[in-house]
């Protein structure tokens, strides 16, 4: 969750997995994928930059968890593949 401010000041949290858009006219307004639209006192980009590092905890939180003994599950997840084959350009069609 982030927390952002409402224009009269109480502060509340937004799942920003469902945030759908962010716009600034001048107000900064939230919009929910469910067509709910909050405005707040946080800029455009300070709301981004909540989200980024919201985004950035998850993967942090999920990387230490395959760190975990037990954690086969999540270990699956965060494992990257190696690649088959390097990659190539595409060759121009003539």
């Amino acid at each position: 969750m982030i927390v952002v401010t409402r224009l009269n000041g109480p502060r509340f949290a937004v799942n920003p997995d469902l945030l759908q858009r962010v716009e600034s006219t001048p107000d900064t307004i939230l919009t929910l994928i469910d067509g709910t639209k909050y405005i707040v006192a946080e800029s455009m980009e300070e709301v981004t930059g909540l989200v980024v590092d919201y985004r950035a905890r998850v993967v942090a939180a999920t990387m230490a968890l395959a760190r975990e003994p037990d954690a086969e599950q999540v270990a699956a997840v965060t494992e990257l593949r190696p690649v088959a084959r390097p990659l190539s350009s595409v060759p121009d069609g003539d």
